[in-house]
């Protein structure tokens, strides 16, 4: 690694004495750094290793969300003889003890697997597990499908951090939940947290802008494919398109791949956007007419548009 030299007057080679957490200037030994905190994992854990003898010391970080800030003790299993039959009594015990936490910090793990399969930001995960917390304390969804609820609060996360991902999507990781079933638990979360603040929760309007990289990108499309798409869904806002964002995101594609060499089926533009084949049809029958004005110049030519197919 390379550092600036105060002494040396240049960047040099430096050295980091892990011993002493200093970081010393190769070639004249002046120390740059001293006392450095090694912020990196105390140990590595590896898959084959045996989960019972777990070196580490710390436990996670806090959570404000559960009830002791998610920094509770937990009695490990014993390693050895001595003390073996105490420690394991008193582990025995705190297994059979409620914890009031147990259901929430389950559920928090569900959403963070959905939100890591999905690729989503640490914002949009805490986010969900706020409105998961709210609704919990009304006590009011025993007896729902857990699935479907955890899935709901993910989707709507999405939505009030701009970031929103379809139901298809969302359901795609929601371990078995269907997309009515989110649907119905989406509905009934939006309605208890209105009861609870007394107004109308704000979800955030989803425009097709919003689906246009990610989608171009399933599909593999090049940097200049995206860029005019992208600008053509923003112009197809202009005009009265009474079509579903995401319809029209997929129609958008479907007519910009059409005008380039890279043709792609409407079978692959349906699976990548998960939208139905003849939705997309649909959708592309109420652009048509306005091509001309939704296409940019740069990207097409006049001639090149008429030779698009008629719906």
């Amino acid at each position: 690694m390379d550092a600036f030299c105060s002494d040396c007057k240049r960047q040099t080679e430096v050295v980091f004495d892990h011993s002493a957490g200093d970081t010393v200037c190769s070639e004249c030994g002046l120390v740059l750094e001293s006392h450095s905190i090694d912020e990196t994992s105390e140990w590595r854990t590896f898959a084959n290793e045996s989960g019972d003898n777990d070196p580490v010391r710390v436990g996670g970080p806090t959570n404000p969300l559960l009830a002791d800030g998610g920094l509770s003790t937990v009695i490990a299993k014993p390693n050895g003889t001595s003390g073996e039959f105490l420690s394991s009594s008193l582990g025995r015990w705190q297994n059979r003890g409620s914890n009031p936490d147990r259901g929430l910090i389950l559920a928090f793990k569900t959403i963070a697997t959905m939100s890591d399969r999905l690729g989503l930001v640490a914002t949009i995960k805490d986010r969900a597990n706020e409105i998961y917390k709210r609704v919990e304390d009304q006590k009011s969804s025993r007896g729902r499908n857990q699935d479907a609820l955890l899935a709901a609060c993910l989707y709507i996360a999405c939505r009030q951090e701009d970031k929103p991902r379809t139901v298809k999507e969302i359901c795609s990781v929601a371990n078995g939940a269907t997309k009515k079933e989110i649907g119905r638990a989406k509905e009934y979360i939006v309605k208890q947290l209105g009861l609870e603040n007394g107004q109308s929760v704000e979800m955030g309007t989803i425009h097709a802008g919003d689906f246009m990289r990610r989608f171009c990108s399933n599909l593999g499309m090049n940097n200049q494919a995206v860029k005019a798409a992208q600008e053509a869904v923003q112009k197809s806002e202009e005009f009265d398109i009474r079509r579903s964002p995401i319809s029209i995101a997929a129609a958008v594609i479907y007519i910009i791949t059409q005008l380039s060499d890279d043709k792609k089926p409407l079978k692959d533009i349906s699976v990548a956007t998960g939208v139905a084949e003849g939705t997309i049809r649909n959708s592309y029958k109420d652009l048509y007419p306005h091509v001309s004005k939704i296409i940019p110049s740069w990207y097409a030519k006049e001639e090149d548009l008429k030779n698009l197919c008629s719906p």
